[in-house]
């Protein structure tokens, strides 16, 4: 019988993460499986507990958004402790890139009896980073700086404090110019943004990378190059059906490393956290991480 230990933060979403795992929690004890509760106060805090349940041979939940699945994957990365996600935050879109289910009963069964499949992870080398990973995607543009007003609201929550903070983004931004090397061929840019997708989704569910897969050891680079506003509005819309990649001004390529500069100070986040800018070297980790879920169709 698997063994737990879940690391909670306590104001993720909506709701405290705490609830998010109350029901899932019970189904794991009335099957049987040992399971702890930790409390994190910060990121690193909620690595750390992480890092000491792995050495234990426990499985780790992480029970938050995305900034909290990417920073407890991250730091499981190339451990072979084995992950697990309980959803509550406000995007949870590596969740959604796995398959997880809402239900709790649903989500208990994957925890308990899914067989754990190995996932690609990001390296991340800056300045500012150093060196850390994550998992589901890097992006540098006016998305880092729309997922930044969305962190800082107070007063929207879910999708609207992405798609208010988008608005906002998009009317102070003026496009950049970039060096995007992937693999050590230059591709030259000017535009709204540079995402490096190991998951098909950002931003709430939006299928910026639809090609994208977790475990095919590549990352997809989606580039949107300079247009006219009112058509970036039209772009931030197909990203919802993935429609955007039929249009001229936006290019996918795909790599295994990718170098982003730029000729002006531009932010880019990782997992829903933004607290760094350009230049940044990205690096997958192919089949770093095992993680619980069941892929579509197994």
């Amino acid at each position: 019988m698997r063994q737990f230990t879940a690391v909670v933060n306590p104001t993720a979403g909506d709701s405290t993460g705490a609830a998010a795992l109350l029901h899932v929690a019970r189904l794991l004890r009335e099957a049987g499986a040992p399971l702890e509760t930790e409390y994190s106060h910060s990121l690193t805090h909620a690595q750390e507990i992480a890092r000491r349940a792995g050495e234990r041979g426990r499985v780790v939940l992480a029970v938050g958004g995305d900034g909290m699945a990417g920073g407890i994957g991250g730091a499981l990365s190339g451990t072979g402790t084995v992950l697990g996600l309980v959803p509550a935050g406000r995007g949870n879109d590596f969740a959604r890139a796995l398959g997880l289910p809402r239900d709790p009963a649903a989500l208990a069964d994957v925890l308990l009896h899914a067989e754990p499949r190995h996932v690609d992870t990001i390296e991340v080398e800056s300045a500012v980073h150093h060196r850390t990973v994550v998992l589901g995607s890097v992006y540098a543009g006016v998305d880092a700086l729309a997922n930044r007003h969305a962190n800082d609201s107070r007063v929207l929550r879910g999708a609207a404090s992405y798609y208010a903070g988008g608005l906002r983004a998009v009317t102070q931004w003026r496009p950049a110019d970039y060096r995007v090397t992937v693999d050590g061929e230059e591709h030259p840019h000017r535009g709204y943004t540079v995402v490096a997708a190991n998951s098909p989704y950002y931003g709430y569910g939006r299928l910026i990378a639809p090609g994208a897969r977790v475990d095919d050891g590549l990352l997809d680079v989606v580039l949107i190059r300079e247009a006219p506003r009112r058509l970036f509005f039209t772009l931030m819309n197909e990203l919802k059906t993935g429609a955007h990649l039929r249009r001229p001004e936006v290019r996918v390529l795909r790599g295994r490393e990718l170098r982003i500069e730029a000729t002006r100070p531009v932010p880019y986040g990782a997992d829903g956290e933004v607290e760094a800018a350009l230049p940044v070297t990205l690096r997958v980790r192919p089949a770093d991480l095992p993680v619980l879920y069941r892929p579509a169709g197994a």
